[in-house]
């Protein structure tokens, strides 16, 4: 698939829910309201979307939510897109997760054809991971990643960067990460949803500096698939990734594409409308429907996002926070 600029898109990320057992400060609210579960696609549905776009030439999919392990059998969707890599149809599957269920899921993943997880961590602090996802959860996601780990999968760590994030924590986290063997990747916080109006915004560009006084890191040019620029830390040996999507935009050679958990196709994760798969699903030869209409619509991808406009249009994602976008 080639958009209208002449990117190409390679690289899914299918949500499965919207629902998540944490309630992250940056975002959900407490009270956060999710869609009723006769909106929300099938695992069949979800497969046949999955399958459409690696017929359209995706190499990598990624299943994100909410939080995907909630949703009740998920290794049998893992199992069907798994089947694309055995057969060489995609290069890697792989599964974002706040790690809270982590444990009970991770032999059955590697097992299905995930060889690759991220796990969502601001924090090794117990009462800073309370204070952020108000839940006291970390022993859980500590013990998931332990799984993880016994179960041969590759861990990525991303944390979120906000302007009252402690410098100190970052350290550790760093130190942590590269003890474990996880790569690591700071992530500045997107204004998204009711949970971002009044956060402070930050530059991963300063946060980068500051690490440089007190790590040496040296440039990489390894790339995974997504927009993350990757550093060596020499005194771990780690690798440390940043995404900026605010302070230094990667647009230009965007390969990604959203589909939420009610069907909706998001060619940007902040910029344009969505696309409804639902009605192609419906028919005889939903496969052939659905690549039909990605391919009618890959053409109006966005040249760029629009989180830093000053006067963003009004449309169908400024109001979402991301568990309901999509991760």
């Amino acid at each position: 698939m080639i958009d209208g600029l002449g990117r190409h898109i390679a690289y899914l990320r299918l949500s499965v829910t919207d629902r998540c057992d944490l309630r992250c400060t940056y975002c959900m609210s407490e009270n956060a309201k999710f869609l009723p579960r006769q909106d929300i696609l099938s695992l069949e549905e979800m497969s046949i979307i999955g399958h459409a776009f690696v017929a359209l030439g995706v190499r990598k999919i990624r299943l994100t939510g909410g939080e995907p392990l909630i949703r009740h059998n998920i290794i049998g969707l893992v199992r069907s897109l798994g089947t694309l890599v055995d057969a060489g149809a995609l290069d890697e599957l792989t599964l974002t997760t706040n790690g809270t269920l982590l444990a009970g899921h991770a032999d059955a993943l590697a097992l299905a054809g995930i060889r690759r997880i991220n796990v969502s961590l601001d924090t090794l602090d117990p009462n800073t991971f309370a204070a952020i996802t108000r839940r006291h959860r970390l022993a859980d996601v500590l013990a998931g990643l332990s799984a993880a780990d016994g179960a041969g999968l590759k861990v990525k760590i991303n944390t979120v960067i906000h302007a009252d994030t402690d410098q100190d924590e970052l350290d550790r986290m760093i130190e942590w990460c590269g003890r474990r063997g996880y790569d690591l990747t700071l992530i500045e916080a997107m204004p998204l949803g009711d949970v971002a109006p009044g956060r402070p915004p930050i530059s991963l560009s300063s946060v980068q500096a500051g690490l440089a006084r007190r790590w040496h890191l040296s440039p990489l040019t390894d790339r995974t698939g997504g927009p993350a620029r990757y550093f060596r830390v020499a005194e771990t040996g780690g690798r440390l990734g940043l995404i900026a999507p605010l302070s230094s935009h990667f647009c230009d050679d965007c390969n990604r594409v959203r589909v939420n958990c009610r069907g909706e196709l998001r060619l940007c994760l902040a910029g344009g409308a969505s696309v409804d798969l639902r009605p192609a699903l419906a028919g005889p030869s939903s496969q052939q429907a659905v690549m039909a209409l990605i391919l009618d619509r890959i053409g109006t991808k966005p040249a760029r996002h629009e989180f830093s406009d000053p006067n963003p249009p009004i449309n169908d994602w400024s109001h979402l926070p991301m568990h309901a976008i999509g991760g």
